[in-house]
């Protein structure tokens, strides 16, 4: 553990003497051991007195020629946890001047708001302070297995950082501590933390002199906790979904702030997540995604939703079967499989490779011309047939203009009178099927119409696979 050494002593007398409180005082020291910073602020204040009191009583008996001074110890009785180490005060003894000496800095820092933490780290250290975060986290209704206590602290704090470090250096010449400040980060002010630091970085100790007092001098008024929050870690759910309308978009459908249509699967899906595990909000993310007229089916297309701030996050396997069997009976538009609870690195793997994985379709096609069998025959032999496919002009106005290569892997035809057919059609993910039949105006090439020197148009497609071995397949 780290302990306070007799080279200590002149830094711990001059921070007390200008109002700095004991916590920031083991700051200035280095002291990284949490045990220390756990006792109540008073109990501090009267370890620091001894530790002073026995370094003065020791210089004033050494004999000038003792190599070692002998070493002394203050044991911390207070909430001590057992088996926990003693406070060692070893090291030789620097020269003050002797109005430095005595109680003097105990009787500066007494009863005053530390100069330094604005009195954080003397209220909300204490065991009050803590009673009313457990009362905030036990009132929230939280399930949890682990925490995490993090403070947004006043920029201005390392302003005065600043000046306490510079008023030590200067009257003692101390070297610093580079590692024993990291302000966390606060975006919530133009003067950031960390815009802060970099001025702080930047400017010259003569001008910051000129600013701001060094060391700083103690405030009148304690700083306030405005708000204690709680929030919890992001939970996320897995699974597959099938879509049987040609009337549902994957994602609410909304232009120039209106509402096209009144659902969406994202949202049948998460009404159903958000009420059960009591979140505040929602990612949603899936494996590639179907126009509005598209169906899904076969195994359904691989999905992943992130809750943000959920209240509940235990599930058992048949709780989630009883969650995921309440989304399918309450819709007929889409069905869900294989929904799962996973990690955030799990979700990983659905977008890995997304690009050469493969998807198959079935696709409803009319040709303007009359057509027989053996016309469409040909398309059977036709093996990883590649595409140039300019950015569709439906998508033109969300994605960039760019030249797609992409592969038609293999193609099965199924006559079914002079103007239809149906083709099935096993492709590498990210083809736009649609314009491979109809050509998109010459903007994909070669094309259905193309191919059989025909116009050719699309009048229904379905997604019959999306070959992604992701998220696992559960027992019923």
């Amino acid at each position: 553990m780290s302990s306070l050494t007799e080279k200590d002593r002149p830094i711990v007398q001059l921070l007390l003497s200008t109002g700095t409180c004991p916590r920031c005082v083991l700051r200035f020291c280095c002291v990284g051991s949490q045990l220390l910073y756990r006792h109540p602020h008073q109990d501090l204040m009267k370890d620091l007195q001894e530790f002073l009191k026995n370094s003065q009583e020791k210089e004033d008996t050494v004999c000038l020629d003792a190599a070692d001074p002998p070493c002394k110890r203050i044991r911390l009785e207070h909430s001590r946890e057992e088996g926990a180490d003693d406070l060692n005060l070893n090291g030789a003894v620097p020269q003050l001047p002797s109005a430095g000496r005595g109680n003097t800095a105990m009787e500066s820092s007494a009863g005053k708001v530390c100069n330094v933490c604005l009195g954080i780290l003397q209220e909300f250290c204490e065991a009050d302070f803590v009673k009313k975060v457990c009362q905030k986290v036990n009132t929230a209704d939280y399930q949890f297995t682990s925490f995490v206590f993090s403070v947004s602290l006043p920029p201005q704090l390392s302003v005065r950082e600043r000046a306490a470090w510079l008023g030590v250096k200067q009257q003692i010449r101390a070297t610093a501590c580079p590692d024993c400040f990291k302000p966390a980060k606060n975006k919530q002010s133009v003067f950031t933390r960390m815009a802060v630091i970099k001025a702080l970085e930047r400017i010259k100790e003569e001008d910051f002199l000129k600013h701001f007092p060094c060391p700083p001098s103690s405030p009148k008024n304690l700083c306030d906790a405005l708000e204690i929050q709680c929030n919890n870690g992001a939970v996320f759910v897995a699974g597959r979904y099938n879509k049987y309308s040609r009337n549902l978009p994957q994602t609410p459908w909304i232009i120039d702030g209106e509402r096209k249509l009144e659902s969406s699967v994202e949202e049948l899906i998460s009404e159903h997540l958000m009420a059960e595990f009591k979140a505040d909000s929602f990612n949603f993310s899936s494996s590639g995604r179907e126009d509005v007229d598209v169906r899904t089916l076969g195994n359904g297309r691989p999905f992943a939703m992130e809750l943000v701030n959920p209240h509940r996050i235990h599930f058992t396997a048949e709780e989630m079967k009883r969650l995921q069997q309440a989304i399918n009976d309450s819709s007929d538009k889409i069905q869900v499989r294989d929904l799962q609870l996973v990690t955030r690195e799990a979700i990983g793997r659905m977008k890995e490779g997304e690009e050469e994985k493969t998807k198959t379709y079935s696709a409803l096609i009319w040709t303007d011309k009359a057509i027989q069998r053996e016309d469409i025959a040909f398309l059977d032999d036709i093996k990883e047939l590649k595409l140039d496919q300019k950015t569709p002009l439906r998508v033109l106005h969300r994605r960039p203009l760019a030249v797609r290569c992409r592969l038609i892997h293999t193609m099965k035809s199924e006559y079914i009178d002079e103007h239809h057919f149906r083709l099935h059609l096993k492709t590498q993910a990210g083809t736009y099927i649609k314009e491979f039949v109809h050509g998109d105006f010459g903007r994909t090439k070669p094309n259905i119409g193309s191919l059989l020197n025909r116009t050719a148009d699309i009048l229904e497609l379905d997604v019959e696979s999306v070959d992604v071995d992701w998220p696992p397949t559960l027992a019923d």
